[in-house]
Parts: C-alpha cells; sequence; structure tokens
C-alpha cells in the first residue's frame, strides 16, 4: 500500500527546517554549498565544448571521435546516478559526496596532463563521478525539509545551478583563446579541490541511522519500483527534460540549415530556455510550499505544452522565424522550471528513507531518455524538413509528461479514497 505525504493546508503549520550554519559540519549543509555541488557538475559538462576543435587537433583525432566525451560523458553519468544513489542511502551523504568530488579532482587532473586520446577519455569518464551533486543536492534537501517544502528549495537550488549552463561556454572559449584548452581543465581542478574543502567543512550529515545494512536496503528497493506514484512523477520528469534534450539536439540544425545563422548568433539564440528556466526556478522557490507539488507540475507541463502547440500552429500558419521559434521555446525552460523542482520533490517522498535512491534513478532516466530524444531530433531532420518535425517532436514529449502527471494525481484520488 502506497503513503501519501500529508496534503498541503493554508490554516496548518508549515515545519521549520533544522538550523543550518554555514561551515559547521555538525549542522546539514547551507544551499550555497547545495547550488556549488550541482553546479560543478553542470560546467564540467559544457565549459569545454568550443575548444572541441582544438582538444581533437592536439590529440590527432576526427572531431566526431572529440565529440564522444560528450555523449558518451552523459551516458556514464546517468549509470553514475543509479549507484550513487543507494550509495548514499547506505553510507550517509557526507561521505559519499567527499569520495565522488575527490574522484572528479584526480581525475580532471588526469585529464589536464594527459597526452593520447585514450588517456583522455578515460579520465574524462571518471569525471563523471560529480554526477553525484546532481543526485546528493536533491536527497539532501529531502533528508532536511519535507516534500512540498522540499519542491521549494530544489527551485532555489537549480536556480543558482541554472546559471552554469549560461556562463560555462562562454569562460571556456576565453580560456582556451588565452591559454589553451587545458586551461579549462585546470580551472576545473581547481574548483573541484575547493568544492571539496567546502563540502568537508560544511556538509554535515543529514541522512537518519538505518541498520541492517545493505541486506535490509535491498528488501526496501521494490518498494519504490513498484509503486506508481513514484514512475509517475520520474516519468513526468524525464519527458519534461526530454523535450529540451530534443531542443538541444535539433536545435543547431535549425538555426543553421532553417534560418541561417552563424555560430555566434545561435550561441545568443540558445540562451531563450536557459533564461526560462531561471525564472521558472524562482517560482518555483516561491510558491511551490503553498501551492503544492502535483499542480506545479501539472503547470509545468501545461506551460510546455501550450507553447509548443501554439508555436507548431503558427509555423504551420507560415508565421516561422527565428525570433518566434525560440522566443516560443522559452516556455519549455520556464515549464521545466515549473515542473522538475516539485516532481523531484515528489519521487523523493515516495520513500523518504529510499531518497538517494528514488534520486538516483530519476536522474538517470531523465539523463538517459534526454540523450535518446536528443539523438531523435537530430535524425529526424533533414534538408528541406523545416521546423515542423522538430517541433512535433517537443509537443509530443510535453504531452506526455501531461499524462504522467494526469496519472498520479488520479493514483492520489484513489488512495485517499480508499
Amino acid at each position: 500500500m502506497e503513503h501519501l505525504p500529508a496534503a498541503p493546508a493554508a490554516a496548518t503549520a508549515v515545519p521549520r527546517p533544522p538550523t543550518v550554519r554555514f561551515l559547521d559540519r555538525r549542522t546539514p549543509p547551507h544551499i550555497a554549498t547545495l547550488i556549488l555541488m550541482a553546479g560543478l557538475g553542470a560546467l564540467s559538462l559544457n565549459i569545454f565544448l568550443p575548444s572541441l576543435p582544438s582538444m581533437a587537433a592536439f590529440f590527432g583525432v576526427l572531431y566526431p571521435s572529440m565529440q564522444l566525451s560528450v555523449s558518451l560523458y552523459l551516458a556514464v553519468t546517468a549509470l553514475v546516478q543509479i549507484v550513487i544513489g543507494p550509495l548514499s542511502d547506505r553510507f550517509g551523504r557526507r561521505r559519499v559526496m567527499l569520495g565522488a568530488v575527490a574522484v572528479f579532482v584526480v581525475a580532471t587532473l588526469g585529464a589536464l596532463l594527459a597526452t593520447t586520446f585514450p588517456v583522455f577519455m578515460a579520465c574524462r569518464m571518471l569525471q563523471a563521478a560529480i554526477a553525484a551533486g546532481f543526485v546528493l543536492s536533491r536527497a539532501v534537501v529531502r533528508d532536511m525539509v519535507p516534500q512540498d517544502q522540499a519542491a521549494s528549495m530544489i527551485g532555489y537550488v537549480t536556480m543558482g545551478m541554472s546559471v552554469v549552463p549560461m556562463v560555462g561556454p562562454v569562460v571556456g572559449g576565453a580560456l582556451d583563446e588565452a591559454f589553451g584548452w587545458q586551461a579549462t581543465f585546470g580551472l576545473l581542478a581547481a574548483g573541484g579541490a575547493a568544492l571539496l574543502a567546502l563540502v568537508w567543512a560544511d556538509q554535515g550529515e543529514t541522512l537518519a541511522a538505518r541498520g541492517g545494512g545493505f541486506r535490509a536496503q535491498l528488501r526496501d528497493y521494490p518498494q519504490l519500483l513498484r509503486s506508481q506514484r513514484f514512475w509517475g512523477y520520474c516519468l513526468a520528469a524525464a519527458f519534461a527534460s526530454g523535450v529540451f534534450f530534443a531542443f538541444l539536439g535539433g536545435a543547431p540544425y535549425v538555426g543553421s540549415a532553417v534560418f541561417g545563422m552563424d555560430p555566434a548568433t545561435l550561441g545568443f539564440y540558445f540562451g531563450a530556455p536557459a533564461m526560462g528556466y531561471l525564472v521558472g526556478n524562482g517560482l518555483s522557490g516561491r510558491f511551490a510550499a503553498r501551492v503544492g507539488v502535483n499542480r506545479m507540475v501539472m503547470a509545468g507541463a501545461v506551460l510546455t505544452t501550450a507553447g509548443m502547440a501554439a508555436l507548431l500552429a503558427l509555423t504551420l500558419g507560415g508565421l516561422a522565424g527565428r525570433n518566434l521559434f525560440f522566443g516560443l521555446v522559452t516556455t519549455v525552460g520556464l515549464g521545466n522550471g515549473l515542473l522538475l523542482p516539485s516532481a523531484n520533490a515528489g519521487l523523493l517522498s515516495v520513500r523518504p528513507h529510499l531518497a538517494g535512491s528514488a534520486a538516483g534513478l530519476g536522474g538517470a532516466l531523465a539523463i538517459g531518455g534526454g540523450a535518446a530524444l536528443s539523438a531523435v531530433a537530430g535524425a529526424i531532420l533533414t534538408p528541406g524538413s523545416g521546423t515542423v518535425p522538430l517541433i512535433l517532436l517537443m509537443l509530443a514529449t510535453s504531452g506526455v509528461s501531461v499524462l504522467c502527471i494526469l496519472w498520479v494525481m488520479a493514483r492520489e484520488r484513489r488512495l485517499r479514497r480508499a
């Protein structure tokens, strides 16, 4: 039997979060530490993208081979999140995060000093250990506060983190031009060392002590996998993220081949969904605790679906243009900013003692599904196809996220009646 969290009610007092003292590892981590835990992982993904051509020349490989440092990294990131979650549920958030950051620092130094492509790729894959920050920043929040407050706090964490994808490639490109591609990995290594010191000094353990070891955890884990509410929240988040990944896979072709945009202009327009995501995260932080996670997820899913439906109608009506296309894609970022913090809080709350496992599995599905949709988007766009195939893919994916949250809401109504 699934257990539901208490329904939000304005008349009831909101529980106070635990006391947090910055740089005191006897208390939970400060929100700035959580933002940096997740932000360094995002930075390691995209800061070196402008350096890919020069790195390919340095290692003497073709550009598609160099692109594997992105696609394979995403695949390993998904696997890491599956493993990190259960490990943190068993050994604690603090120890697992410290170990992951230490591995990241060593791997980054290896990538910086690599002189052959195989050595670089091996170190690059080990860098994926920093994906622990994505999982544990959410799990720590759920350890600290109830479901609806968790959605609000996760919103603020991801709002701070969302700045990274906007500035990372700019910083990486400037470092490459001034000092060479190794400078970007030098910055990542320095950032990793600083984060390791910060986590050591600030991240107190938030996981409640549990007995029984791995055997007890394995007995509990199927409860999470059998929960319809968990899968509803998880798939709503995965398909909502998939809309954005589909955009990432298709927008470079649309921008260059359909709208004739140069790389600098396309890079500027790429910031549209990121700005929407920043605003959506801010709204989640402000309103999620009062509105409730289900309504926030529904609002985000419906907003994105409506934006894509409007874009399709206007495009079919002959009003296509780069400003219209990228302007309405802002609704993807805004919708995800509303939806993802609450969907993550929901899936973490189905079995709070397995919050790390839930965060890891949810993150892995979002990354893995997103990578697949990105590949699909690239495959369906052909010369003369225009933007319609990409818009249809994004609309269909967003529509599925609406169905997923409707499934959760229907399930909760049945459980409450029972």
